[in-house]
């Protein structure tokens, strides 16, 4: 017996089967379709004409190609073609996925399940449709492709865009677009991370344009944001308890947000937030989503910064390869210009020649001015030559001060704070000086109107996380000191403040700067494995901090204990060794003038051939770069196991010549920078036989 024949044998007799299949067909639910082989529909029940926007009469009787596509009919014809030859049953849900289209000319995705139905009238088909947003789970795919469609533009925007702010105009709106939300803000910590700069935003909030600075406290949405770490969702803004809630989110109806963290390498930098009218507006597809933009627009902040930095670096080397470049030969001549000079002055024929004791006088002066100029160059490049030694910090501000108290504005207040504890520095007294001097004249410059400037020193165990990736990861140290001074002048805006490093970049006055101060102490803080940070913001004033190696214990008893008189020259017997016979000459000069023995070497052959047929040697003077060949310091090595004990002197015109003296590592021999005055060579000299 059929199973229709079954279950209605089973009906109570009041009830008429055909009545009952009646009102199940017109009360379905779902959208259904009775259809012949031919595709036109015979019945359709009221929740399909509902459905697909016609009139009952007007529904049946059209074709079943009628309520598709246009571009699709002829793909569905041949489907329906080979349906009707071999018919099966399709269930909903099946994968059964197709475009229906309503009378209007809209279009809506529908789920179809198919049904063979046999009767005396020939071949039928049973079509049930549903709109596949009715599906929670085709609800939830339909978001996340739409959510992943917007990720994908922004992540186009993203890797296309060279300037950041690119991203940042186009990222809000987005956003919106996506969520359907009515406020977007992108939060930025200032450098001074007590304050947000609101960077970007779509949605007109009072007090919240763009530009404007939000406190970063755990009572705004932001600062609570940043101090959670994670996502925040906000139900409804008016049971909010977590933290303050602007009235103006109220007075806009506002209900519901969402917002995520920015972070850069586990360090907060930011908030992304997405606001709505709509109540519990945002879920978990909703918060994967602006994490995934949080996290776009972080990497192109940090891809941002990283181009800025190699881009930085970049034009630091560039000019400390030109530098170095020019450098030894120039200073080779600075030597002979010096060394004549100081030589021409002091002859007695000379002597009373006012008008031309003026001139080489001003020649002298012009000469040391270049020495000086090519000295900054090579300071900020890291590549001048460095003679660390232990430096007693609170000597050294105390000294500093002084000075400055004598020359400065007397409106200038200038105090020294230095812990008891406080250990030498390892760095090159004269250097080090010069750098603080340095700073401590930008901040004068930074004061006219008079205000405080403090040195401060003090044992450090580690400089801050921000500059520790500029030491050398090689170096050990037993700890560092840290030398900060601290003005209340104007401060720097975030654009000056960044740019402080560059070479010949300044915002005094033309003639009033080059532009070679903060970037020739920066070369010699990081030739010297130290680092150096900036903190500055307009109106604050600027604190410039110096991290250098600390003296170890052991070596800073052992300088202590060092001392002597200082011999006398005359009769030193010196092996001088340099390939530029003008810059011998000089030194040849200096010597004698001082009654040393002077016997001459071209290279380090010479010099060795000497050696080996002759004792009479008190002293090896060398250039380190003596041309093709062997090199300066080779020559020191060769000669001490030669002749051991025997005390050496090496000169260079810029440290690149040599890797230890780049690294700002101690050399087993002293060196000597050029150019160099008589005075300079012959205090040298004597500290070696000492």
């Amino acid at each position: 017996m059929p199973a229709a024949s079954i279950a209605a044998s089973m009906l109570p007799d009041a009830v008429d089967p055909q009545q009952l299949y009646r009102t199940l067909f017109g009360s379905y639910p779902d959208a259904v379709l009775v259809v012949d082989t031919r595709g036109r529909v015979l019945l359709a029940n009221p929740a399909a004409a509902e459905f697909l926007r016609y009139p009952l009469d007007v529904l049946v009787g059209l074709h079943i190609e009628d309520l598709v596509p246009e571009g699709s009919r002829a793909r569905h014809a041949a489907y329906r073609a080979g349906y009707n030859r071999n018919p099966w049953p399709r269930a909903m849900g099946g994968g059964g996925e197709l475009v229906a289209r309503r009378r209007d000319g809209s279009e809506v995705m529908v789920e179809v399940a198919l049904s063979p139905l046999r009767s005396a009238g020939g071949p039928l088909v049973v079509v049930a449709l549903r709109d596949t947003a009715s599906f929670p789970r085709m609800q939830v795919a339909l978001r996340r492709a739409r959510y992943s469609e917007f990720v994908t533009r922004l992540g186009r925007a993203a890797v296309d865009a060279r300037d950041p702010q690119v991203l940042f105009d186009q990222l809000p709106g987005l956003c919106a677009e996506a969520l359907h939300v009515d406020v977007v803000r992108v939060y930025l910590l200032e450098a001074n991370r007590q304050e947000f700069r609101i960077a970007a935003g779509v949605g007109g909030v009072p007090d919240e344009a763009v530009g404007t600075l939000v406190p970063n406290r755990i009572d705004t949405p932001p600062g609570y944001v940043v101090a959670q770490g994670e996502p925040v969702i906000v139900e409804d803004y008016k049971t909010e308890q977590r933290f303050a809630v602007p009235a103006a989110y109220l007075q806009l109806g506002l209900t519901s947000a969402l917002a995520v963290p920015l972070s850069d390498s586990g360090r907060a930098i930011g908030a992304l937030s997405a606001r709505s009218r709509e109540p519990k507006r945002f879920g978990i597809e909703e918060r994967r989503f602006l994490e995934s933009l949080a996290n776009l627009l972080a990497a192109r902040l940090q891809r941002a910064q990283s181009e800025e930095a190699l881009n930085h670096a970049q034009r630091m080397e560039s000019v400390g390869q030109l530098t170095g470049g020019i450098a030894h030969d120039f200073n080779n001549l600075l030597t002979v210009i010096q060394g004549n000079l100081q030589m021409l002055q002091d002859l007695p024929r000379l002597a009373d020649d006012e008008q031309t004791q003026q001139l080489m006088g001003s020649a002298a002066r012009a000469a040391r001015r270049g020495a000086e100029l090519t000295g900054k160059l090579l300071a900020f490049s890291r590549r001048q030559v460095l003679q660390p030694d232990a430096v007693d910090v609170a000597q050294l501000c105390q000294s500093l001060a002084e000075m400055l108290r004598r020359t400065v504005d007397q409106r200038i207040v200038i105090d020294v704070e230095v812990t008891g504890h406080c250990p030498p520095a390892l760095a090159d007294p004269g250097q080090l000086e010069s750098a603080l001097l340095n700073i401590a004249i930008n901040a004068r410059d930074a004061m006219p109107a008079g205000g405080a400037l403090r040195f401060t020193a003090s044992a450090c165990p580690m400089p801050p996380s921000r500059v520790r990736h500029e030491l050398d990861p090689g170096a050990a140290h037993a700890g560092y000191v840290s030398i900060a001074i601290s003005d209340s002048g104007s401060g720097m805006s975030d654009e000056v403040r960044e740019r402080a490093f560059e070479p010949f970049f300044t915002t005094k006055a033309s003639g009033r700067g080059t532009g070679l101060g903060l970037s020739t102490v920066y070369g010699f803080v990081t030739q010297s494995n130290g680092a150096i940070t900036i903190d500055s913001a307009p109106g604050a004033g600027t604190t410039v901090t110096l991290y250098l190696p600390r003296v170890k214990p052991a070596a800073a008893a052992a300088d202590s204990a060092r001392g002597g008189a200082v011999p006398t020259l005359a009769g030193m017997r010196v092996l001088l060794v340099e390939d530029d016979s003008a810059v011998a000459a000089v030194a040849r000069g200096f010597l004698e003038g001082a009654s040393c023995q002077v016997t001459e070497a071209r290279g380090a052959d010479q010099a060795l051939h000497l050696l080996r047929a002759s004792h009479g040697f008190d002293l090896l003077l060398s250039d380190i770069a003596l041309g093709a060949g062997m090199r300066g310091t080779t020559l020191a090595e060769l000669a001490q196991r030669l002749r051991p004990g025997l005390p050496v002197l090496l000169m260079t015109g810029y440290s690149a010549e040599l890797p230890e003296l780049m690294s700002g590592q101690p050399l087993p021999w002293p060196v000597l920078a050029k150019p160099f005055s008589r005075e300079q060579l012959l205090a040298m000299l004597a500290q070696e036989v000492a």
